[in-house]
Formats: C-alpha cells, sequence, structure tokens
C-alpha cells in the first residue's frame, strides 16, 4: 500500500509520520484495555492501598485515551492530506469491503472511544477532575451532572472498546494471511524494520 506524495514515503510506501502514528496508537490502546481490566480488580479490592493504585491508574488511563485522541485525529488528518493507502491488485472485491471498513472502524472507534470517556467523566455526579500526566486539569465537556447518563456513555465506552479489540484481532488475523498466505507486503510495508519483498 501507497501514500501519494513521494518525498514522503518511507521505503516501506508508507510515510515514518504513518508508520510512527500507527504503532504509538496502537500501543496506547492495547495499554489502555489491559489498564482498565486492572484497575477494576483493585478497585473491587478490599485492600486500601490497591484501591489507591486503582484510582491511579484510572487517571493515567484517562489521560493516555486523550493522548489517543488527540494522536488520532493528527492521524486522520495526516490520511486525509496524503491520501488514501491501494490495496494489492489480487484482492477479492469482499476483502476490499472488509478491509476499508476495518479502517473506517478504527477511526470512528480511535476518536469515539475516547470521546465517550471524556463525556462520561464530564457526565459523571462524582465530578472526578481529568488530571493529564499531573500536568494540568483537562477541561469537562459541557454536560449536565446525570447518573444515568453517565451509566449510558460507560456501557457505551465499554462495549464500543470491546468491539475495537474484537476488530483488532481481526485486523490483525488479515495482516497476517496478507504476509504468510498471500505473500504479498501489506504488513511489511507498516514494519519500520522488515523490508518488503518487492
Amino acid at each position: 500500500m501507497a501514500e501519494t506524495g513521494t518525498a514522503r514515503r518511507s521505503p516501506s510506501g508508507y510515510s515514518r509520520v504513518a508508520i510512527a502514528l500507527h504503532w504509538i496508537i496502537a500501543a496506547l490502546i492495547v495499554g489502555n484495555v489491559i489498564g482498565a481490566l486492572t484497575f477494576d480488580a483493585l478497585l473491587e479490592s478490599a485492600d486500601p492501598a490497591d484501591k489507591q493504585l486503582g484510582y491511579g491508574l484510572i487517571q493515567l488511563h484517562k489521560s493516555v485515551g486523550l493522548t489517543v485522541l488527540i494522536l488520532s485525529l493528527v492521524r486522520l488528518t495526516w490520511r486525509l492530506l496524503h491520501g488514501f493507502p491501494r490495496l494489492p491488485e489480487h484482492m477479492a472485491g469482499w476483502e476490499i469491503v472488509l478491509a476499508r471498513g476495518t479502517h473506517v472502524f478504527f477511526y470512528a472507534a480511535m476518536i469515539g472511544v475516547p470521546l465517550l470517556g471524556w463525556a462520561l467523566v464530564s457526565a459523571s455526579p462524582a465530578n472526578f477532575p481529568i488530571d493529564y500526566f499531573g500536568l494540568f486539569e483537562w477541561p469537562q465537556l459541557p454536560l449536565a451532572d446525570s447518573a444515568a447518563l453517565a451509566d449510558g456513555l460507560s456501557e457505551a465506552h465499554e462495549t464500543f472498546a470491546f468491539a475495537t479489540v474484537a476488530v483488532l484481532l481481526l485486523h490483525v488475523a488479515g495482516a497476517l494471511k496478507h504476509h504468510f498466505l498471500d505473500r504479498d507486503d501489506v504488513l511489511a510495508r507498516m514494519l519500520p524494520l522488515v523490508k518488503p519483498r518487492s
């Protein structure tokens, strides 16, 4: 797959910016999902130290989520300015639809899941601040305090996040299929240290 603008291309066909954003965002998302599963268990602990650690992880979760939101907006802008990658010519029609649909879903998730989390915190009657990596307090969205709204946003946030994990597994499976079965360069072009076959 290649992006327009040859001056900005890396040897893999993707710009270094695109590759960096792809892997940084992916790592942050996976880490945040693991963190969410971890702090849920800590908050249910009877040990005050575990609860305190859980609250600390929640603040980290918020900060990482907002960072994903910022980087995803940068990535979407970069993609719109530099064009969409071409898919291999050997791909069947259903594979193209699935690939494009997966990418659209990922952009919706990378922006939508953090937005839902931000809205959840903003609507919560608990009024917990959003302490962005201990640097400053992130502003909350202008939503009325509502336990019912916060519960609905929490469910949507969690459901969307788990759906993202499911589609991520599908994405990984597709990349491995391209590499080992189709033997094309789809995966290699997004790996910064792997030389494409062609």
